[in-house]
Parts: C-alpha cells; sequence; structure tokens
C-alpha cells in the first residue's frame, strides 16, 4: 500500500481533503464557467455538468489509490439477475415517494415561514420550453450527469468517505447522512432559498434509502432519474415543477 493510499485509510486529514479536493474542483469550475458563459442558461447547465464530470474523475482516481472499485460505494455493474433487477425496479419506485414526498414537505414548510418566494426557482431550465430537439438532447445528458452522477457523487461517495472518516459508527453513519443532505441542497442554490430547502430534505430521504437499501445505488440512480425526467418534461410543457 502506497504512502497516499495508507493516509487516505487511517488519516483524517487526508480523509477530508480527498472530499475538499473533489467539491473544491466543482465550485471553482463553475465559478470560472460561469463567469466566461454569462447569464446564458444552456451554457450555464453545461458547465455544471462539465464540473460533475470532473468531480466523478477525481472521485475515481481516489478509488484508484485506495485499491478499491466503484463497488465499494454500492455501484455494482454485474447484472443481478432478472428477480434482483425487478427487485430494484420496484424499490425504486418506492424511494422515488419517499424523495418527492420530502420535495413536497419543503414545499409544505417555505410556504408557512417564507414571506417571498413559495417555489423553487426553474426558471434555468426555461431553455426547454417548446424545444422537443433539446429536450431529447438534454435527457441522456441530465440520465448521466444527475441521475447517475449525483448519485455517485451525494451519497455513494459523500457519505460512505464522511462515514468512514468518523471512525465507521452509527453515529457517524447518521451524522453523514444530515451532511450529505445538507450539500446536495446547497448543490442547487439557483433554485432559490426555497429549491435548497426542498433538495435538502429531499437529500435526506434519498440519504436514508441508501442506507435502507444496503447502498444499491442503482435503487437511488433510477428514482433520480424518474424525477429528473418528470422535471424536464413538465419545463417543455411549461408546466410549474416548484410545488
Amino acid at each position: 500500500m502506497s504512502n497516499l493510499a495508507a493516509a487516505l485509510a487511517s488519516n483524517r486529514a487526508a480523509q477530508a481533503a480527498e472530499i475538499v479536493l473533489v467539491f473544491g474542483v466543482a465550485v471553482v469550475v463553475v465559478a470560472i464557467g460561469w463567469g466566461i458563459v454569462g447569464e446564458n442558461p444552456v451554457l450555464r447547465q453545461a458547465v455544471v455538468w462539465v464540473a460533475n464530470v470532473i468531480m466523478l474523475l477525481t472521485i475515481r482516481a481516489g478509488l484508484r489509490v485506495r485499491g478499491q472499485s466503484w463497488a465499494h460505494f454500492g455501484l455494482s455493474f454485474r447484472f443481478p439477475g432478472w428477480r434482483g433487477m425487478v427487485r430494484t425496479v420496484l424499490w425504486s419506485v418506492v424511494v422515488l415517494i419517499a424523495a418527492l414526498a420530502a420535495f413536497i414537505a419543503g414545499s409544505m414548510l417555505m410556504a408557512n415561514v417564507a414571506t417571498g418566494q413559495q417555489n423553487a426557482d426553474m426558471s434555468g431550465y426555461n431553455y426547454l420550453r417548446g424545444n422537443l430537439p433539446l429536450l431529447l438532447l438534454a435527457l441522456p445528458a441530465v440520465w448521466f450527469v444527475s441521475s447517475f452522477g449525483e448519485e455517485v457523487l451525494y451519497r455513494g461517495f459523500l457519505i460512505t468517505r464522511l462515514a468512514e472518516m468518523g471512525g465507521g459508527g452509527k453515529a457517524a453513519l447518521r451524522i453523514a447522512l444530515v451532511i450529505s443532505a445538507v450539500v446536495f441542497g446547497l448543490a442547487h442554490f439557483d433554485w432559490g432559498i426555497v429549491g435548497i430547502v426542498q433538495t435538502t430534505l429531499m437529500g435526506l430521504a434519498l440519504a436514508i434509502a441508501y442506507i435502507v437499501s444496503k447502498r444499491n445505488l442503482w435503487t437511488l440512480i433510477l428514482a433520480h432519474a424518474y424525477m429528473d425526467t418528470v422535471l424536464f418534461v413538465q419545463m417543455y410543457m411549461g408546466v410549474s415543477a416548484g410545488g
């Protein structure tokens, strides 16, 4: 085992540095990228997606250094059998319902405490309205970068690494679930304060589902894909998705 791998396995400072590196790179890419592309919503979304891909590549590099695979986060690329596939799909529907319920709960909470914005700000997706070719191009991209990528980032990577950094006990895991939900919510800052609250609660539901499903990331990826598909189709049709 290399010195770096040993540090990542036992040194909390090195473990924290890995997490900061993954998310810090994304912050820098988004900050620079948005400064270059200006207010163009399509290009701003593209910058976010590029940042997510870079984060995934950084995580992959960390796994290689540790001598681990994606399976360490609960992401297996082996066919689970038809029964296992059906089980995963059925559980993904349950997770979808739980995540949507949490998102709606966020809307209800903010409706009682917020005096200004009552819904998440989805104006950044207005470019999809009535644009079928762009919708058909955007859906595969969002399935990979957001549905797949965000579950790997915020559930698989962040929860696992934070729990390991805390010693791997139940208390560390609970703290990791909460932190991952908050970070997930803050990552949706462009949705406004209501959107941050909604996605934080949704992130907590997904984090809990990650543990309940015995870290089967495919269950969450599918549920996330359903939500992203509904969001994009709603925006294409000009229907508000803000709750």
